[in-house]
């Protein structure tokens, strides 16, 4: 191999195997799929490797473009750092900047800060990613991950946006109908609408009062690993839920919701969590720097209950 691989070609290649589909990596980078298809047959030739499996349903990785794939992500990623480093030096952050997000938390809150990031920095090319699922930042190119809860991976990055809790809350139609429960092991005997988080064990509620901590399996009638289904059914009167106390603040003051066992619930701050090499570029800092900012005005407003 006399010429090393254009790095257009390694992204294009990186994103095939990520969707596992050149139509759908076409749509992503606003392309042709004549074109992908074209520039990984170039790429495969310059390596003298077959880099993936083509059937008429599906795309995979072959074992060669395994071993590619990976020095392919790690160059891609020290290409970026390049250009944050370049960028350092500047006041005014530029490039592609992908950030995922849960559907709910994505939704409500960030999309809203975003809007006003990409204003304050219209060199940005922000792609704002949402999924109630666990992601993987360095194989599926995501710069940021805006989640909820304790950040357990030992080679990411947190970043605490702001600080939140937990909270359990029902319709009055519920509470008339089933009454409060007065103590945690209560719930045991109600209707809990449980969502599927991204990594938490499915029912599993903790709840804290001062240094005490319960921990109980929920059940009920109706789940959902969609948070906007949940809020539905709990304004509905099907059960008690578990939400973020800035997101159910509102709906609390305006009679909609009622507190349930109000004086428990469970630490759930906000973090934007990065990966090593990523949390040095300019993109990402200045992004982090002004998520913290708006967080502490914007909780400022929600929070006045």
């Amino acid at each position: 191999m006399d010429t090393f691989p254009e790095i257009r070609d390694l992204q294009i290649f990186a994103s095939v195997a990520r969707l596992g589909s050149f139509a759908k990596t076409a749509i992503e980078l606003d392309a042709s799929t004549s074109y992908v298809s074209k520039r990984i047959g170039l790429l495969e030739r310059e390596l003298g490797a077959t880099l993936l499996n083509r059937t008429s349903r599906r795309v995979t990785v072959t074992e060669d473009g395994e071993a590619i794939l990976k020095w392919a992500l790690y160059i891609l990623d020290a290409t970026g750092e390049l250009r944050g480093a370049v960028s350092n030096v500047r006041t005014d952050p530029q490039g592609d900047l992908r950030i995922s997000s849960s559907f709910r938390l994505g939704r409500n809150l960030i999309a809203p800060a975003l809007s006003v990031l990409s204003s304050r920095y219209p060199r940005l090319n922000i792609s704002l990613i949402v999924m109630d699922r666990p992601v993987d930042l360095i194989a599926e190119s995501i710069d940021m991950d805006i989640r909820i809860g304790e950040v357990s991976e030992p080679h990411l990055i947190a970043h605490q946006l702001a600080k939140s809790t937990r909270v359990l809350c029902a319709s009055p139609s519920y509470i008339e109908r089933r009454g409060l429960p007065q103590e945690p092991e209560d719930l045991l005997n109600h209707s809990c609408l449980v969502f599927r988080e991204r990594d938490q064990p499915f029912g599993s509620w903790r709840l804290r009062r001062g240094d005490a901590v319960s921990a109980m399996k929920v059940s009920g009638s109706l789940s959902s690993n969609n948070n906007d289904i949940i809020w539905k059914w709990a304004l509905d009167g099907h059960g008690i839920m578990r939400a973020s106390r800035w997101d159910c603040t509102s709906s609390i003051q305006a009679g909609e919701l009622v507190r349930v066992l109000p004086e428990y619930d469970w630490p759930a701050d906000i973090y934007a969590v990065t990966t090593a090499r990523l949390s040095a570029s300019a993109k990402v800092r200045v992004s982090v720097e002004f998520l913290k900012d708006w967080f502490t005005a914007e909780f400022g407003r929600l929070m006045m209950d």
